[in-house]
């Protein structure tokens, strides 16, 4: 435990030095704050999940987040929360941007859901994604299950410094194998991952299609910067991530659908510049609901 305890510290420290950012117990203040905001928005998940009933919708489930998230402070947003039942789980039929947002789809017994949702607190973003059923859901569960060793590949490769390109290609490779379609491919871009960075705090905090406004002009300004150094604050099956890892953080989300019924995690990765390869790349926490499943199946 102790020798655990000495590589996780200093493999923090290597993305402290990056930002310059001062540390406390190997974590620097910087990403405490990220680290914070992941853990009340996925504190938010598992109590949303203990709400719902049946005859619930999906707007009402999205209402249900907003709600308890504004009630501890937060008042501006990556984007607003989603929520998706049954088949919508695996995105089936999504053919346009609008089909994302919340629908009147009730929740039934047995039924999976999914519950997304990415606020900004006191500056610092989150995008979380929860995988969940009303009752028993045998392939949900399957899926979640299967999900840990993506995890595990991305961090591997990402720690290689393979290419996002490549590395998103391997994911995808890894589902088919496991029998299962990739349905992160019917995100906008294609995306299973996105940058994150601080957001200013403003006294008003628009969004504009489901989309704060502050955290779009940030990754409109990573984009436009991106572009010009020969990388994208977007990681995709596309050329324009045919590029290493950027250093930062990263909101990844793979997502694995089965025959109307899908199941992701959503969570940061911290990515430095680290020539180490323990250094360089590192789950900006590992007490989330998904993780601590996978402990418990694998002590059962």
């Amino acid at each position: 435990m102790a020798g655990e305890t000495k590589q996780r510290t200093t493999r923090r420290s290597a993305f402290t030095g990056a930002t310059g950012t001062a540390g406390v117990a190997g974590l620097s203040a910087e990403l405490r704050g990220f680290r914070e905001v992941q853990r009340l928005a996925y504190e938010c998940a598992e109590a949303v999940a203990a709400q719902l009933r049946p005859g619930v919708t999906e707007r009402e489930a999205a209402r249900m987040q907003r709600e308890w998230l504004r009630e501890r402070g937060v008042r501006d947003w990556f984007h607003l929360p989603f929520a998706w039942f049954g088949d919508r789980t695996a995105f089936a039929n999504f053919k346009i941007p609008l089909q994302f947002f919340p629908t009147n789809r009730r929740l039934e017994p047995g039924m999976p859901f999914i519950l997304d949702m990415a606020p900004v607190h006191k500056g610092y973003a989150a995008d979380v994604g929860y995988s969940g059923s009303l009752g028993l859901h045998p392939v949900q569960n399957r899926l979640m299950a299967d999900l840990r060793p993506h995890r595990e590949l991305i961090l591997s490769q990402v720690r290689e410094r393979r290419s996002l390109r490549e590395i998103y290609e391997n994911v995808e490779r890894l589902m088919t194998r496991q029998g299962y379609a990739n349905r992160h491919r019917a995100y906008p871009f294609g995306v299973i991952a996105h940058k994150l960075d601080r957001v200013r705090e403003r006294r008003w905090s628009p969004t504009a299609f489901g989309f704060g406004t502050q955290s779009l002009k940030g990754l409109a300004s990573d984009a436009l910067h991106g572009h010009r150094e020969g990388w994208s604050p977007l990681w995709s099956p596309y050329h324009f991530s045919d590029h290493v890892p950027q250093t930062g953080l990263w909101a990844v989300e793979p997502h694995l659908g089965f025959r109307g019924t899908g199941a992701k995690f959503e969570e940061i990765l911290v990515v430095t510049d680290s020539r180490d390869p323990e250094e360089s790349a590192f789950w900006l926490d590992d007490d989330l609901p998904h993780v601590r499943r996978w402990a418990e199946e694998k002590a059962a």
